[in-house]
């Protein structure tokens, strides 16, 4: 997608972090699942995610990739074989893997987001279904990002 003032964007992935990110407390809603489910006919949709809440089996019925991490190390290696990529995150074992995405979104939802997860993006969504929407509709990305 070429963006005015801004640049080309290319990836073929689309990485999400779970917990705080696409769901609260780990639980993924109705919605964000249909969305993902439309985003995977486009992208490689990966979730990295230590688990913290135990419910990453619940996504095993999507069309997605799950990678099982312990941290922000170990998430930002896995990220790196998915080059390029677009990533989406909101705490501190994300910012790795959103620093070397071709485009970042941080999401400030009910769980909160960290200060560096907010500096190494270059979007910013209220909701996840935010950034699905945009990565849905690129003219909503463009709309955002033109200089």
């Amino acid at each position: 997608m070429e963006v005015p003032n801004y640049g080309r964007i290319e990836f073929r992935a689309v990485l999400f972090d779970l917990n705080g990110t696409l769901g609260e407390k780990g639980r993924v809603d109705e919605d964000t699942r249909n969305l993902l489910k439309r985003l995977a006919d486009r992208y490689t949709v990966v979730v990295l995610s230590a688990d913290t809440f135990g419910t990453l089996e619940e996504l095993t019925d999507l069309p997605i990739r799950i990678e099982r991490v312990s941290n922000g190390e170990e998430k930002a290696r896995i990220a790196r074989s998915y080059r390029p990529y677009a990533a989406v995150g909101n705490g501190n074992n994300d910012v790795a893997m959103l620093e070397g995405a071709e485009l970042a979104f941080c999401v400030i939802g009910p769980e909160g987001a960290t200060v560096d997860a907010l500096l190494a993006s270059d979007v910013v969504v209220r909701d996840v279904r935010d950034a699905l929407g945009m990565l849905l509709d690129e003219r909503k990305l463009v709309a955002t990002l033109r200089g």
